[in-house]
């Protein structure tokens, strides 16, 4: 069927031909040969039609299909060196100043061009690659409906355009990689533009072109989290001097806590607020939950378990080292909420192999049972059993280090030592009612912690005031061992002693897994996250009359629980982690049974608003290290 096609810009006006599709490959052709016998007329005709973007008329955009399709078959004969004007006019179009039409001829030209020819390989990418984000006029489009439905088709031409070269030419994924992380947009972009161009960078990750290149992309978004998150200043999250005094209020709700409270005299607060305006923390909070649904479509795929490898591995060399990380690292705490049993305890596992490593250096090891101590406090949907694994292996770690050195107090010296004495203590902080009121547990874990904290290196009064504080009045209430000496804290955060085992890097005050402060994505961590005020103390007797939904109390659930199952811990424990094959199927289902949520009181009730702000004792509170949250 013959095509219209609608004069050139030096056409004469009432100048209208017919041409058939060969007829207009062929015309091209010439116009593309004359270039060699140094007659250019026809050829910077070609080159002006590629120049046509914004409001064109009808004829204008019929003209320009038709010459996309047309240089689409006629690239054979486009030489890179005598028609350089007319590729950089093709290689700086945009997908989004076009329609459906034009958009498709121009995949189809970027297609052609790529398989036809190897030096036009990373050129035709990159093109692409630039189609990953729109022009800056249509930035503020994207929150209309027909700007993201033009940008739903923009990129599915794009990523349909890497598939058609990719199975032409089996190396394209590799030379698509790095043009992709070259092209990363800076952390000062503009943030819509940084988040459309990580999206179509996870879309890279999940699709067949993933195989090949997708942990190094997934890599690459860790990194570029880190590098936000290093960014945000702790005076945009503290609302004032952290040396004046402690935190005495967790983070529940701050939206629900009412503008006009004033904090108390020598306290400070750790405010969501604060963070209102600060484009970096909303461009990282965007970018957070970007990554969170990324995650749950490869949940849904069944590939969340290899995706869970690449994620552990940028952990490992990046977000483990880096010390002022403040929410990068809640993409592992949400990958494992999807799947606890593999990647849950996979996570504790390598912080655990982590710490008892000898040949790994002491601030990686003191970081990663930091990291472990907070995950198991904070992570909601972890198993008892699994938490009581992880504890008897550091109780047994630490009991073995303390028959090994019959030494007296050294911060400096013992500081694996001290750092696995709080990452115990604190974690019981927030566990210790669970494992008192189950006889066995109570046997295997705590009596022979008990030999740990009485020893001559003294880890009550070296580890962080503030955590033993709290361990030893939940100790004491529950019967479990008694101290002879006093320790009078006077509500100290920190110790000389506790900052001398903390070392530059302040890691007694490194607890990772603080509430999150960013608001969308508290929204994804929070349904699976254990805040303080869900907390029963050992010495808290306020809810113990309460009742759950089945009519039983925690306590009943827990009685039952031992009752039926004498041997629910096993000599499995004296094994290294890798070894320990921990099977308490039926004790986990019996703990899941319990509810770790309070019922409503007159002060608070989960899910609705707050009538007072919800506050943490001053035993323990969240870390005010500048180098944690």
């Amino acid at each position: 069927m013959g095509l219209e096609l609608p004069k050139y810009p030096e056409m004469e006006e009432d100048q209208v031909f017919n041409f058939t599709d060969s007829e207009i490959v062929s015309h091209v052709k010439q116009a593309l040969a004359s270039v060699l016998s140094g007659d250019n007329n026809s050829y910077n005709q070609l080159v002006g039609v590629m120049h046509h973007s914004k409001h064109l008329a009808p004829d204008e955009v019929a003209l320009l299909e038709t010459t996309l399709k047309a240089l689409a078959g006629a690239v054979s004969s486009i030489d890179i060196t005598h028609h350089d004007s007319l590729l950089s006019a093709i290689f700086c179009m945009s997908m989004w100043n076009y329609g459906p039409h034009v958009a498709d001829a121009l995949a189809e030209l970027i297609v052609s061009l790529a398989i036809s020819n190897g030096k036009y390989l990373d050129l035709c990418l990159g093109m692409l690659v630039s189609n990953f984000t729109p022009p800056p006029y249509f930035l503020d489009k994207l929150k209309m409906p027909h700007g993201l439905e033009r940008k739903g088709k923009v990129l599915s031409r794009v990523h349909a355009a890497f598939k058609k070269i990719a199975d032409y030419v089996p190396l394209a994924p590799l030379r698509l990689l790095t043009i992709v992380l070259q092209g990363m947009p800076t952390i000062y972009h503009k943030d819509r533009a940084i988040v459309i161009y990580v999206e179509n960078m996870l879309k890279l990750e999940s699709g067949e072109i993933g195989e090949l290149v997708g942990s190094t992309i997934l890599m690459a978004v860790v990194d570029r989290l880190i590098e936000l998150d290093v960014e945000i200043g702790w005076d945009a999250i503290l609302q004032d001097d952290f040396s004046k005094g402690i935190f005495e209020m967790e983070l529940e709700d701050v939206d629900d806590i009412e503008e006009s409270a004033e904090p108390d005299v020598g306290e400070f607060r750790l405010s969501r607020k604060s963070l209102a305006g600060n484009s970096i923390a909303e461009l990282l909070d965007n970018l957070l939950v970007l990554t969170f649904e990324h995650l749950e479509s490869c949940e849904r795929e069944g590939r969340l378990a290899k995706v869970f490898e690449t994620l552990l591995q940028s952990f490992r060399v990046t977000v483990l080292s880096a010390y002022k990380s403040k929410f990068a690292q809640f993409v592992m705490f949400y990958a494992c909420a999807l799947d606890p049993e593999n990647c849950g305890m996979r996570f504790a596992t390598m912080l655990a192999d982590l710490f008892v490593q000898d040949s790994q250096p002491q601030p990686t090891r003191m970081s990663a049972v930091s990291y472990l101590a907070s995950y198991l406090s904070r992570a909601k949907f972890l198993a008892a059993s699994s938490i009581s694994s992880m504890l008897k292996g550091l109780v047994d770690w630490c009991l073995e280090y303390c028959e090994a050195h019959d030494a007296d107090i050294n911060p400096n010296a013992h500081r694996v030592f001290y750092s696995g004495c709080q990452a115990i203590m604190y974690v019981l902080c927030f566990r210790m009612k669970v494992f008192v009121d189950v006889p066995r547990l109570k046997s295997e874990l705590l009596i022979p912690l008990e030999q740990v904290l009485k020893h001559k290196l003294n880890p009550l009064k070296v580890c962080l005031p503030s955590v033993v504080e709290e361990f030893l009045r939940q100790a004491k209430a529950a019967s479990l061992f008694t101290v002879c000496k006093t320790f009078i804290f006077d509500g100290l955060l920190e110790s000389e002693l506790s900052r001398a085992f903390g070392g530059l890097e302040r890691l007694d005050t490194f607890f990772p897994f603080d509430p999150c402060l960013l608001k969308k994505c508290d929204s994804f961590i929070r349904p699976m996250f254990v805040f303080w005020s869900m907390v029963k103390p050992a010495y808290d007797d306020a809810f113990d009359d309460d009742d759950d939904d089945d009519g039983s109390s925690d306590d009943d659930l827990v009685q039952d629980f031992v009752n039926e199952n004498e041997d629910i811990m096993n000599d499995e424990f004296g094994k290294s982690f890798d070894e320990q094959g921990v099977d308490m199927d039926e004790f986990d289902y019996a703990l899941k049974k319990m509810s770790i949520t309070p019922k409503a009181t007159s002060n608070y009730k989960f899910g609705g608003r707050f009538q007072e702000p919800a506050r943490m004792p001053s035993r323990i509170r969240p870390s005010t290290s500048p180098e944690s949250l």
